[in-house]
C-alpha cells in the first residue's frame, strides 16, 4: 500500500492511500475432492479499493459487464464484513474491478471476488486481521473452503470447512504440471449445478470417493502424477452434472488418452479441465480433443492453457504517482 497524490477521479487515477489486489482463479474438486480440493491458476481478477466520501464501484472489461456499480456489488458487501469483524464502522469506499476470469463458468470467479474484497479491505484496517481469520471469512461467505482457499493461499489447497472452523493445508504442484481449461461457450449456475446432486449415496459411492481424493492428495503430494488420471474419477457430483454439459462423459473418459495426466469438471462446471504434464508436448493433440469432442456434442469451447498460480492473492506495492488503475493491471 502506498500513498498517491489525490486527483480527478473520473480520470480514473489512483487516489491516495489504495490498496490494489491481484487474485487467482481457481478449479475446484479435481474430481473426487468435492468441496475440500481447489487449485489457483494463473487467470486473475485486479480489485483496487480506498476510503471516499461516496461508494462508487468502476467496472472495466467485459467480466465485469452487468455487475452493479454501488453498494449492491459484492465487493463492497464483502468488505463490509471486514470492517465489522475489525470492530469499526464500514466506511464509504471507491472500487475498481477488472478481472479475466468468466462468470458462472466454474473458475472461481466470485470466490476471487471474495478473496479480493477481504484482502484489499483488509489492508485497509490500522490493524489487519490475520490470514486465517480472513480465511475463515472466506468460507462463510462461500460456504465452501476449495475456491477461496486456492485464491488465497495459491498452490493446490486441500481443506475442510465444518460452518464454524476451516483447517487447510497447502501442496505445491511440480513445475511441470499444467492444465488446459476448455470453457464453454453457456453459463451454469452452481445452484443449478448442486441441485442435480443426490442427497444421500450408496455407500460404495462414499468409500469410492474417499479412496480417490486420498489418492490424489497422495500423488500431487509424492510427485506420482501418474496416478492422476485413475485418482480423478468421482462418483458424488460429475455422473450427476454430466446430464447438464454435452460431451462431458467423453471428454473424462478419453483425455488421458490424449496427452491428460487427468481431467475433471471445474468446480460446478461447465468448464472441464485437464491436467497435463508440459513436459510431454502433447498440448496440440489434447487441445484438438477437447475442441473436437465438444463440437461434436453442439458445444464451442475456448481453450485456455494455464498453469496453476503458486501464489495466492497478493497486495500489489504501486511505484510512482498518477497511474491509472488499469495502467497497473496492464503492467501487471
Amino acid at each position: 500500500m502506498t500513498t498517491h497524490d489525490r486527483i480527478d477521479k473520473n480520470a480514473g487515477t489512483l487516489p491516495e492511500t489504495t490498496v490494489v489486489v491481484k487474485v487467482p482463479a481457481s478449479t475446484a474438486n479435481l474430481g473426487p475432492g468435492f468441496d475440500s480440493l481447489g487449485m489457483a491458476l494463473e487467470l486473475y481478477t485486479w480489485i483496487a479499493m480506498s476510503i471516499a466520501e461516496k461508494t462508487v464501484v468502476h467496472l472495466h472489461g467485459e467480466q465485469t459487464e452487468g455487475l452493479p456499480d454501488g453498494k449492491d456489488n459484492l465487493l463492497y458487501e464483502v468488505a463490509v464484513k471486514v470492517f465489522e469483524r475489525a470492530g469499526l464502522a464500514a466506511p464509504e469506499l471507491e472500487i475498481s474491478n477488472y478481472s479475466e476470469i468468466p462468470l458462472t463458468r466454474g473458475l472461481g470467479s466470485s470466490a476471487a471476488a471474495i478473496v479480493g474484497a477481504l484482502a484489499a479491505a483488509n489492508a485497509l484496517l490500522p490493524e489487519p486481521l490475520p490470514v486465517e481469520e480472513l480465511f475463515r471469512l472466506a468460507c462463510t461467505l462461500e460456504h465452501h473452503p476449495d475456491n477461496v482457499g486456492a485464491s488465497l493461499f495459491g498452490g493446490i489447497v486441500v481443506a475442510y470447512w465444518d460452518g464454524t472452523e476451516a483447517r487447510h493445508i497447502g501442496v505445491q504442484p511440480l513445475e511441470h504440471l499444467e492444465s488446459f481449461v476448455a470453457i464453454p461457450d453457456f453459463e451454469l449456475s452452481t445452484r443449478k449445478a448442486r441441485e442435480v446432486l443426490p442427497q444421500s449415496l450408496p455407500l460404495k459411492d462414499a468409500v469410492f470417493n474417499i479412496g480417490h481424493s486420498n489418492l490424489l492428495v497422495a500423488a500431487f503430494c509424492s510427485g506420482r502424477y501418474e496416478l492422476i488420471a485413475d485418482a480423478m474419477q468421482d462418483a458424488l457430483h460429475q455422473p450427476y452434472r454430466a446430464r447438464l454439459i454435452p460431451g462431458m462423459p467423453e471428454v473424462l473418459a478419453g483425455a488421458a488418452s490424449h496427452g491428460a495426466l487427468g481431467a475433471a469438471l471445474s468446480g460446478a462446471g461447465p468448464t472441464l479441465i485437464a491436467l497435463a504434464d508440459a513436459r510431454e508436448e502433447q498440448g496440440e493433440e489434447l487441445t484438438d480433443f477437447l475442441k473436437n469432442t465438444m463440437a461434436e456434442h453442439g458445444i464451442d469451447v475456448s481453450i485456455r492453457r494455464l498453469k496453476p498460480s503458486r501464489e495466492g492473492v497478493r497486495v500489489l506495492t504501486l511505484a510512482g504517482n498518477h497511474r491509472t488503475f488499469m495502467e497497473t493491471v496492464r503492467k501487471e
